[in-house]
């Protein structure tokens, strides 16, 4: 008996990001049902928008932003891609659904959810791992292009921007826009799909 290859998923997030957080939820409902390997990587919103007109107070925004993709983009070089999706759901957790606005607490409780060293929280204002967070933004974004966000998923190679969801799908229903976004995909010709959104994240 032949054995059903598994399909090879790239995932960029921003863990402040409450969008690549839903989408994220997402992909973990289907990843058993669809046999999903997925691979998790940094990116980051203020790395995008660096150098973008964007508003003061999206922008005073930056230096938080920074601090968890920095964590994760150090954690990812020092404990090995294993640590970078339990620490992306530590510190998602307590950012979205938990709503803390205290990155000092949240980094603190999320590196003791995941039994790394509380020392680590240095990382979150270091600059010691910027070139392999860049590295790993880029990465994604060269696949899709400038003018997107998070999240980014690469399925087989094929990458998009997105999807944009709210409330995270579960069951039947997240496997149905899973096998859809996967067709769309795969047309080499396929670019864009697009409606004005009309809630913000629901959480579970």
């Amino acid at each position: 008996m032949t054995d059903v290859a598994r399909t090879a998923v790239d995932f960029w997030f921003d863990p402040s990001c409450p969008w690549a957080w839903m989408t994220s939820r997402w992909v973990d409902e289907v990843s058993t049902a669809r046999d999903l390997d997925v691979t998790w990587h940094i990116m980051s919103l203020a790395i995008l928008n660096e150098d973008k007109d964007v508003s003061d107070s999206y922008r005073a925004n930056f230096p938080r932003l920074m601090r968890y993709a920095r964590l994760v983009a150090a954690v990812e070089q020092r404990e090995g891609q294993a640590s970078v999706k339990p620490l992306y759901d530590a510190l998602g957790t307590r950012i979205h659904p938990g709503g803390s606005k205290d990155a000092d607490a949240v980094i603190a409780d999320a590196l003791a959810e995941v039994g790394l060293p509380a020392d680590y929280a240095r990382y979150a204002d270091s600059d010691e791992y910027d070139a392999e967070l860049r590295a790993s933004h880029d990465d994604g974004i060269e696949r899709v292009g400038q003018e997107v966000g998070t999240p980014i998923i690469a399925v087989n190679g094929t990458a998009f921007f997105g999807p944009v969801i709210s409330p995270t799908p579960r069951g039947e229903q997240a496997l149905t826009l899973w096998d859809g976004i996967v067709a769309a995909a795969s047309y080499d010709g396929f670019f864009e799909l697009k409606r004005t959104r009309t809630r913000g994240p629901q959480f579970d």
